[in-house]
């Protein structure tokens, strides 16, 4: 795989990282998918769930999907406290733990932002002498707007209110070692790795043999993302997602993994071996692994019904759902393996 084309799949990382897009609110990057796909020269459609889909060329009926989800964790406004400060729920699997502290936006409903940070309830050392033990939780944790506020109806005069949206800040950081490092890199830095892949294909001239889709869904932290319209032709689904990296794991963030089992159990063999073979002759750093605590847009297909083979890849990314980590090599690995995994049209 050229270097230009993993540059510039970090590129579309940090674009649609700079996007704020919880589950619930993704409009905006569905918005930068359907153009940066249509500046390619496709022909992206959006569904009625928001995601985007756009098929790369391909003849039959033996096609295969590739997805990536760009909907991300996040909170939404559950009550103004009588303090000014707010309750929040989370959407998805954010954790109270580990975005403590973390700068966070408040939308309104009519479209106004306005910032604030996560903090613990009395949050000062020199004051609670139980914060350190203090379990965190999300009827602990709490939104201290920047806005000069002392009571719930002085935030609601702000246009604040139950509702809202809640964005956290991402943090994107490009390390001069090639870390990648970031919130949200599940599943933004995959997305990346889909839209660099299509580039690749479009300049490149390539012609799959059999249908090629890509689908960027949009409530894949929710578990329905992968649910719903789907291709008709496609025989195979894979779920360009995050590889786990931690304990009892092969992969690390310099790699592409390949998931033989998540929660909902094996991935399909035939699936799974066709991508390891692809792997050893593309020369790729891979690593195969199972996740116990793992959902992805493929299995949200099969629960659906669709009759696919499937698995789930991805490079990388340590501290899961927290402050992630990744690296510009397992980008490398992914793309190459994508690129070698789909069959094209020998060249005239």
């Amino acid at each position: 795989m050229k270097e230009t084309y993993i540059k510039q799949a970090v590129e579309y990382a940090k674009e649609l990282l700079a996007i704020p897009s919880p589950t619930g609110y993704t409009a905006e990057a569905t918005k930068y998918l359907m153009k940066t796909l249509q500046d390619m020269g496709y022909n992206p459609i959006e569904t009625t769930k928001g995601a985007v889909q756009v098929r790369l060329g391909g003849e039959g009926t033996d096609g295969l999907l590739l997805a990536s989800h760009v909907d991300t964790l996040g909170a939404m406004v559950r009550a103004v406290k009588s303090s000014g400060r707010l309750r929040v729920s989370p959407i998805g699997g954010l954790n109270p733990s580990n975005t403590e502290t973390e700068t966070v936006w408040v939308r309104t409903h009519c479209g106004k932002l306005y910032e604030g940070t996560l903090q613990l309830e009395n949050a000062s050392v020199h004051v609670n002498a139980k914060l350190k033990e203090t379990v965190r939780t999300w009827d602990n944790v709490e939104v201290v707007l920047d806005e000069p506020v002392k009571n719930a109806q002085q935030v609601k005069e702000l246009g604040i209110e139950a509702g809202n949206f809640v964005f956290v800040e991402p943090r994107t950081k490009i390390t001069q070692s090639g870390y990648i490092k970031s919130r949200f890199l599940d599943d933004k830095l995959s997305a990346a790795i889909l839209l660099a892949l299509a580039k690749y294909i479009k300049d490149q001239n390539l012609t799959p043999k059999n249908p090629l889709y890509l689908n960027f869904t949009t409530f894949e932290e929710v578990g329905h993302g992968g649910a719903a319209n789907l291709p008709q032709d496609i025989q195979e689904f894979i779920s360009v997602d995050m590889g786990c990296v931690g304990d009892d794991l092969n992969c690390d963030e310099t790699m592409v993994s390949i998931c033989a089992m998540d929660s909902s159990g094996p991935s399909h063999y035939q699936t799974v071996s066709k991508l390891v073979e692809t792997a050893k002759r593309e020369q790729v750093r891979y690593a195969v692994d199972v996740y116990p605590f793992y959902g992805s847009d493929a299995d949200a297909a099969l629960r659906s019904g669709a009759p696919v083979r499937h698995c789930v890849i991805g490079p990388g990314v340590y501290a899961s759902h927290g402050y992630e980590r990744s690296h510009v090599q397992a980008v490398e690995a992914t793309l190459q393996l994508l690129a070698g995994y789909v069959d094209f049209c020998p060249a005239d």
